[in-house]
């Protein structure tokens, strides 16, 4: 896809998260803003997927999303992307929807392979889904989305150990790296310090993008993939902006879970584009 497309579906997929989360007047459209254009460029242009989904996933790259509180970006993504109906959005939080707050597999909803959202477990699924590949001989790539708050969480230094040391450098994890979490700033709940090191002390190979700008999101992507399948997993320190696209919300750990009232939700898609046509 050209970057103009990808720009087109990110803009429609921003507009379907607010109308989302202002439809049940409950969710978390902060992440969800600040990642779209990273879902937008992986599914449109970087991973190798099928929409005519199969839960086993041979012969083709995974994707997995560890913060699942951020699902109404990933559900429009995987609408805009053909794998279910884009009108099945407007059911998102409501009883008896397959689109739950946070992703769930009962109702086999396309796109989703586990449940997700108790933060601290996706890199381990992602780390094992890797390693069976590589004992499948499956020459695909298992991508991984975490948040940065997440990582606060101990089981995602015990799977940073376990990648490393099996060498499972089929696995490409991204951070959202927007520096806030549901209570405030990471730095002030509990400092991150230098990512960098830390991933690479932990024997990953680590690099450094943008998250808000297709292009340089692109740019990060093809950089994580030649450097996958060289001995050791893949880290993508990802710098997004929480709420992007909508000013009122970005950069404030305020819109982490809140839902937009009325005059709020007119505000924000008067600035997002209608480019697909809404649901």
């Amino acid at each position: 896809m050209e970057i103009a497309t990808l720009k087109n579906i990110a803009s429609q997929v921003r507009r379907d998260i607010v109308r989302m989360v202002h439809g049940c007047q409950s969710g978390h459209p902060g992440g969800s803003l600040g990642c779209t254009d990273f879902f937008v460029a992986l599914y449109g242009k970087q991973l190798k997927h099928n929409p005519k989904f199969s839960m086993d996933g041979k012969g083709e790259d995974l994707f997995f999303l560890s913060n699942g509180h951020i699902s109404p970006v990933w559900y429009s993504t995987l609408a805009r992307f053909g794998y279910f109906e884009a009108k099945e959005l407007a059911t998102f939080r409501k009883i008896n929807s397959r689109l739950q707050g946070h992703p769930a597999t009962e109702e086999h909803l396309e796109g989703i392979r586990i449940a997700s959202g108790s933060l601290g477990q996706g890199l381990s699924v992602a780390s094992g889904a890797a390693q069976a590949k590589k004992l499948n001989q499956d020459d695909h790539l298992v991508y991984v989305l975490m948040g940065d708050g997440e990582i606060q969480e101990g089981q995602v230094w015990e799977a940073a150990m376990y990648a490393a040391h099996h060498k499972i450098d089929n696995l490409v994890a991204t951070i959202d790296v927007n520096g806030q979490q549901i209570d405030g700033a990471t730095e002030e709940i509990m400092s991150l310090r230098d990512l960098g090191a830390k991933w690479r002390a932990f024997g990953w190979e680590v690099i450094e993008s943008e998250g808000n700008d297709m292009e340089k999101i692109l740019e990060g992507l093809q950089k994580a993939k030649s450097l996958a399948k060289k001995g050791k997993p893949v880290m993508n320190l990802m710098k997004t902006e929480m709420g992007f696209g909508v000013d009122f919300m970005m950069g404030s750990h305020k819109w982490h879970g809140v839902a937009p009232n009325d005059e709020q939700l007119a505000k924000a898609l008067a600035q997002l584009p209608e480019t697909l046509g809404d649901y």
